[in-house]
């Protein structure tokens, strides 16, 4: 066991059974135990103990204790606190059938709802998702939704189209990000405090039944609050690196998995995703619709170099583009290959070690990190790694391997 990934997370739990102050630009609905903005995020690697922490039980004289009725000793289900959730365009892609889809599983969730729905979602495109979002908004749910401005509320009046004018209309409240060249690009949902929705997938019929994409749902007060104070930040146009940054107060571990959430452009994304990068000791695979990013590049390679195993998919059309890194990566001979859907693979996934997943909404790209409003979360779990890796394996036997001199390496 390493001694240092077990002390740690042994203080973290220490930690978090005590209570703290912590300052946030609102007050939270529940005492969410934060952390101190002194208190480095942890450093998620690959777990393969879990210490040993004996809490202290007061325990009951047997002569007091009353005698259970036998049905009282079969525990009722507890639901699992997360779920991913992949399109298939080849399976389910008719969105006049959307039984089975990304769409269904999202409007279960908003018809669930008793108290918020806060959203940060690019663009939208889907009457059935509307539909919903009234009838919550008519039922007393307070529904708000920040969008893009280019690819939000500009286009709204375009054909297929309409649904944010409907909402408006519905009494939901819809803001953009007030003109800003770059991109208000996240992919998030908030329900009740309670659960959060991220990933890659934008609620559009592209998005759902054309594209590659992906959903991991967190049902987590202690995540939900995170997500929470960045949606906040985006509605009252707190936008751009100037932001504030609470990256260090910005994980949990929930049933012994690690989370850590980053936003960009304030919290340095890309930063963080090179040093778990460096630390990979078994396995990397990865899925981009965007990947320009030459520092994460060559740090692929370099433990490709130091005999790590890595693997990579990219979106077709955009990897043909001489900025991105799939000839810097082929030149150095990675098995990298070109995506096979004819739509896109919208994808922007890493697992490392068949353990950490890294997902949501940011490209590997200068601009994803610096410039546009993105959410990323990371999760060492290797239950979620293994769906992760079964949709990567599926993206990857359908892939195109690029041309033997597609290019011409110096």
């Amino acid at each position: 066991m390493n001694k240092k990934l077990a002390t740690l997370l042994l203080f973290v739990f220490l930690v978090s059974c005590a209570p703290l102050e912590i300052e946030t630009p609102f007050p939270p609905m529940t005492q969410i135990p934060f952390y101190a903005s002194d208190t480095p995020a942890p450093f998620i690697i690959p777990v393969t103990e879990t210490p040993q922490i004996i809490v202290p039980v007061t325990e009951t004289p047997l002569g007091e204790q009353p005698i259970p009725m036998i049905d009282t000793l079969v525990p009722a289900p507890v639901a699992r606190w997360w779920d991913v959730y992949f399109t298939d365009p080849l399976v389910i892609n008719d969105p006049n059938n959307p039984a089975g889809s990304i769409e269904e599983k999202l409007i279960a969730l908003i018809d669930a709802a008793q108290v918020s729905i806060h959203i940060a979602s690019f663009e939208f495109n889907l009457p059935r998702v509307a539909d919903a979002l009234i009838a919550a908004k008519a039922r007393g749910v307070d529904v708000r939704w920040v969008t893009d401005d280019e690819n939000g509320l500009n286009i709204d009046s375009n054909q297929n189209r309409g649904q944010f004018t409907r909402l408006m209309v519905g009494g939901v409240e819809v803001k953009d990000d007030a003109g800003r060249s770059a991109l208000m690009h996240n992919k998030f949902w908030v329900f009740d405090r309670q659960v959060t929705w991220t990933g890659s997938t934008n609620i559009t019929i592209n998005g759902i039944y054309k594209q590659n994409n992906n959903v991991i749902v967190i049902r987590s007060p202690e995540i939900s609050e995170i997500y929470e104070r960045e949606w906040e930040e985006l509605w009252t146009a707190q936008l751009g690196p100037r932001a504030p940054s609470y990256r260090n107060n910005q994980w949990a571990i929930l049933e012994g998995t690690p989370i850590q959430v980053l936003f960009s452009p304030e919290d340095k994304v890309v930063d963080n995703l090179l040093a778990i990068l460096n630390d990979a000791q078994v396995s990397i695979r990865f899925l981009a619709f965007s990947f320009t990013d030459y520092p994460m590049a060559q740090a692929m390679i370099a433990r490709a170099q130091a005999g790590v195993d890595v693997q990579g998919v990219f979106e077709t059309f955009g990897s043909n583009s001489p900025r991105s890194e799939l000839k810097v990566l082929w030149c150095a001979g990675l098995p990298v290959r070109q995506d096979g859907n004819s739509s896109f693979l919208h994808d922007k996934v890493i697992i490392i070690d068949n353990s950490i997943v890294v997902t949501g909404s940011l490209n590997f790209s200068s601009s994803a990190d610096e410039e546009n409003e993105e959410n990323v979360v990371i999760i060492d779990n290797a239950d979620i790694a293994s769906l992760y890796l079964q949709e990567f394996q599926k993206n990857w036997d359908r892939a195109m391997s690029v041309p033997v001199n597609a290019f011409t390496c110096e």
